[in-house]
């Protein structure tokens, strides 16, 4: 058994992060067939004793497909309008996909103040233990309609890291559009190497090339590893996998390569 199926063999508590890129189809539609089959795989590691937390983006995607006359608006008041309408279909889409399974889900829209407020941490832990325990999957979203600094790339994985540390989660995995952490960006250089193993989140800041301007090194992967540098400080580790094609029932078995970030090591 690989690293990363004996991390998922292992934890009882499982954060799940899944991006805007990897839960929308080609034309920017929230793609329904990949939450059928992400409900199934969910529901298949539930039935094995294992809870989980969703944490979803997707909101403005939905919204856009749902009022596509607004797509060229850039006012901050649009696209916080477009994730109000998208958020009601983006979880009417999870309810669809995980009722299949006899599932029911739970929304949890937060802030970056909720976490910095003692009381509300307090009821939004109480909240998540709460409905895992009656066997409700809580999907948790940042509540773009209120913020404007929440709407930027990356964000969820911020949001997916605190909430771990919040629930004190055995692992996170962060799903998204990259098959884990390379040397290099793999769109410019062919050849880049993907780190499977990553035990000193430091040091290896320093020996890979993110590109100080480009989408690789500003449109996710630094969110994510200062994600992963936030729960390991926690003694949680984490997974950073592209969410293709059955990925979390692959990553189980040990059939899909990423990046573990491990703990104490």
């Amino acid at each position: 058994m690989n690293t990363i199926a004996t991390l998922i063999a292992q934890a009882r508590k499982i954060v799940i992060k899944i991006g805007s890129n990897t839960l929308a189809d080609s034309n920017g539609c929230i793609n329904e067939a990949f939450l059928n089959e992400f409900a199934e795989q969910a529901a298949l590691l539930i039935s094995t004793g294992k809870q989980l937390v969703l944490v979803s983006s997707g909101a403005q995607a939905a919204g856009l497909s749902t009022m596509s006359k607004w797509a060229r608006k850039q006012d901050i008041h649009y696209k916080q309008a477009l994730c109000a309408v998208g958020q009601v279909e983006l979880m009417g889409a999870w309810r669809r996909a995980f009722q299949v399974h006899g599932l029911h889900i739970g929304q949890i829209l937060l802030t970056r103040d909720d976490f910095g407020d003692s009381i509300r941490t307090l009821n939004m832990r109480n909240t998540l233990f709460t409905l895992v325990d009656e066997g409700i999957v809580p999907i948790i979203n940042e509540n773009d309609t209120v913020g404007v600094e929440e709407i930027k790339i990356g964000d969820n994985d911020t949001l997916a890291a605190q909430s771990a540390i919040l629930w004190s989660a055995d692992l996170l995995i962060l799903l998204s559009d990259i098959d884990g952490l390379y040397c290099e960006n793999p769109k410019d250089h062919p050849d880049a190497v993907l780190l499977e193993e990553v035990s000193n989140i430091s040091a290896t800041k320093t020996c890979i090339s993110t590109g100080g301007t480009s989408s690789f090194g500003t449109g996710g992967i630094a969110t994510k590893l200062d994600a992963a540098e936030q729960v390991v400080s926690y003694g949680i580790p984490m997974i950073l996998a592209h969410g293709g094609e059955r990925a979390l029932e692959a990553l189980a078995a040990g059939t899909q390569r990423g990046t573990a970030f491990l703990v104490g090591l």
